[in-house]
């Protein structure tokens, strides 16, 4: 399958919890963003290849402080996630409705920023799936600049490469390396199977013992 039909079934059929136990199983075992980057629909699931777009912290106003945001936005491709990486500032309000709208535009299937976002309105009516730590109704401008992009960043604790493929949902950012996407998908799936005939047969009143030796998960 393509990677559009590869994400539309990772986000129906599978789930964080089961992606970060398959990868712990490879020996990936840190892969979890940090337990405060979250949805800001809970409802919203979203998988996709890594965007990376790194910013610092600034304190003057740069003769063009979104040049580099700009081009950034402009080079998203089509099933791309935008990674934000801010170094988790509390000044910068680095992602907004506009470039929500635009992302969406380029065929964008959502954003991650380990800070701070605004116009979660906006976002919400437009319906893309934006994950942060915050928000803050600051603009960017002499806060915060966009110096990189397609570059790897650390993003909510975890090494993002450009490329990656992300998992989101409600518990929260999931890192996959490109490298075992195959196998994840493969093992996750099987996973959330024996997951789900463990729950039928707990609900049919089996111990969870009984279910356990059968299924082995947990």
């Amino acid at each position: 399958m393509n990677d559009q039909e590869l994400f539309d079934t990772m986000c129906e059929t599978l789930y964080s919890a089961v992606i970060s136990d398959t990868l712990d199983q490879l020996g990936y075992r840190n892969q979890v963003m940090r337990e405060n980057i979250n949805p800001i629909d809970p409802s919203w699931v979203v998988a996709g290849r890594a965007k990376t777009v790194l910013s610092v912290d600034i304190h003057h106003l740069p003769e063009d402080p979104y040049a580099k945001e700009i081009e950034a936005v402009d080079s998203v491709k089509p099933g791309e996630i935008v990674i934000g990486c801010t170094n988790e500032s509390r000044q910068n309000g680095l992602w907004g409705e506009l470039l929500s709208t635009a992302s969406k535009m380029r065929g964008g299937r959502g954003a991650i920023v380990d800070g701070l976002i605004r116009d979660t309105a906006k976002i919400l009516e437009l319906g893309f799936p934006v994950f942060a730590t915050g928000t803050k109704p600051v603009d960017s401008q002499g806060r915060g600049i966009v110096i990189d992009y397609d570059i790897p960043v650390l993003c909510g604790g975890v090494l993002v490469h450009p490329g990656d493929i992300i998992f989101g949902d409600r518990d929260g950012v999931v890192v996959i390396p490109g490298a075992v996407l195959d196998e994840v998908f493969v093992l996750a799936t099987d996973k959330a199977t024996r997951e789900n005939h463990t729950r039928d047969e707990l609900l049919a009143g089996f111990t969870l013992r009984q279910v356990y030796d059968k299924y082995g998960v947990l």
